[in-house]
């Protein structure tokens, strides 16, 4: 179950993704994965370029957010293609509202379009790139988690029995420097409090912490710390299933749920559960791994 890029820019156009999600960052140790194929290898090295020219997209809409923001209001969803190209989508959206933006805001917004037509331009050079073969491989390995392996956040070490434990696992993966992933942590919170006498559990994946960086959990403990977020967070080794998945995902925060079998169950979830729609629809799906779980009993 690959996160393709399609996903990232309908969830985008859907207004969910465009402000309240962070794109893959480039600092972390997910893109410095030692991967074990060659064809994984030249995915792992374009990820860092990828990642950026998402960010630099990612900050033009957070840097005139009110001026995006109007423009993603307008738009008509349901004519969202996510095959279409994306720069031109937009800017037939910000053309055909011209009369309803200010002087200021449409010079901002054009200005933004050519910047973003740039950096579509890179994104789909650079995609084109990754061979099929790779995708295909990764999507099959994706469809679960063979292995876990890394500690929590006061040491403890983990492994995959962490599924075999739970009904369900509520893997939610996050960076530390992603204002969206750090404004949902309560609500996750909420979210555990809500499914664990039930048999689930919400565990947060940081990926500033891969391979025990001490700094970086204590940097994440503090935020979380904050946050009242008291669910258990894990340090995990990049080389592990986990940490491949995570490797491959390209909008921050992304939730998976995750059976007993350690079987990724349904799709990921992208854009934060502070969203009430976002969370409705997640804990709909929890309920229905529980069942499951309770039925095959």
């Amino acid at each position: 179950m690959n996160l393709s890029k399609n996903i990232f820019k309908i969830v985008t156009l859907s207004a969910v993704l465009a402000l309240t999600a962070c794109s893959t960052k480039t600092n972390s140790a997910v893109s410095s994965t030692t991967q074990s194929s060659s064809s994984s290898e030249t995915a792992g090295e374009m990820n860092p370029e990828l990642n950026d020219l998402y960010q630099q997209e990612n900050q033009l809409f957070a840097d005139h957010k009110e001026a995006w923001d109007k423009a993603f209001n307008m738009m008509n969803k349901g004519n969202a293609d996510p095959s279409a190209d994306y720069a031109e989508y937009l800017a037939s959206a910000v053309e055909g509202n011209k009369d309803e933006f200010t002087e200021e805001e449409y010079k901002t917004l054009t200005e933004d379009l050519e910047k973003i037509r740039e950096i579509e331009k890179k994104i789909a050079e650079l995609e084109s790139k990754q061979s099929t073969s790779a995708s295909s491989e990764e999507s099959s390995s994706e469809s679960s988690f063979a292995d876990l392996s890394g500690v929590d956040f006061d040491g403890n070490k983990v492994d995959k029995s962490l599924f075999s434990k739970n009904a369900v696992t509520v893997l939610n993966f996050w960076f530390t420097g992603c204002k969206p992933c750090v404004e949902e942590l309560p609500k996750l919170n909420e979210l555990n409090e809500a499914i664990k006498a039930k048999g689930g559990e919400v565990v947060g994946i940081n990926t500033d912490t891969f391979n025990g960086s001490g700094s970086a959990i204590k940097d994440a403990k503090k935020v979380l710390e904050q946050q009242g977020a008291k669910y258990r967070n894990l340090s995990i080794d990049s080389s592990c299933d986990v940490g491949q998945y995570a490797s491959n995902i390209m909008a921050f925060p992304t939730t998976v749920l995750v059976d007993r079998n350690g079987k990724i169950v349904g799709d990921p979830l992208l854009g934060g559960v502070d969203n009430q729609e976002n969370y409705d629809a997640l804990m709909k799906q929890i309920e229905s791994v529980i069942a499951a779980d309770s039925a095959a009993k």
